[in-house]
């Protein structure tokens, strides 16, 4: 049987121990150069992920916002454009009550109503528009229907109209179908405000 002798076994505790210490500092090599830098790694990428996320989703907030933005100022331009259309033509209130004139002498004849005189009365301001009246006066009728028709083809023709005064007379009353009167016509145009604008662009 072999004997340890004391200089034998101090060796090899100090191998052992020096394995042991090899051993501690790959570990500690391992984890300070390997684990700490790969876990701040996959920090920095989650960080990124997450930062890349909320950009996207700002992104598509903004692109959201943008496309109701951009439905919204496309009502607005057809609702604009809608508007322009019910507005009588020209640059001036003399042409927008010659076209005022046209339609209802148009209304009129249509109707089997005979118009005795025109008038046109003073341009009125009213915000963006300027408004056109133009009073008529006819000639005694025997149907209350014609009237009636005339009437509502003026409110419902493409042009926006109204009637804003109506004088109606019945000579005798035994012929209450006889009826002659007046009525004030009202369209509107552009007014200054809108030409302004529109010269600006």
């Amino acid at each position: 049987m072999k004997k340890w002798s004391f200089r034998e076994e101090g060796k090899f505790w100090r191998k052992k121990f020096l394995w042991l210490l090899i051993g501690i500092s790959a570990v500690i090599f391992a984890y300070t150069y390997g684990l700490i830098p790969l876990l701040d790694a996959k920090k920095k990428a989650d960080e990124e992920i997450i930062l890349k996320q909320r950009i996207l989703a700002k992104y598509a907030e903004i692109m959201q916002g943008r496309k109701a933005a951009e439905e919204s100022f496309e009502r607005t331009l057809k609702q604009t454009g809608d508007i322009q259309k019910r507005l009588l033509p020209g640059e001036t209130p003399q042409l927008g009550a010659a076209n005022l004139q046209d339609i209802v002498k148009r209304l009129a004849e249509k109707n089997f109503l005979s118009l005795r005189s025109f008038r046109n009365l003073e341009p009125k301001e009213t915000g963006v528009y300027r408004k056109i009246s133009l009073q008529i006066e006819f000639n005694p009728i025997n149907s209350m229907m014609n009237l009636s028709q005339f009437i509502h083809d003026l409110e419902n023709q493409e042009k926006e109209f109204m009637i804003s005064e109506m004088d109606l007379l019945i000579f005798n009353p035994r012929m209450p179908n006889t009826i002659q009167g007046s009525m004030v016509v009202a369209g509107f145009m552009k007014g200054d405000k809108i030409r302004e604008k529109d010269k600006e662009k």
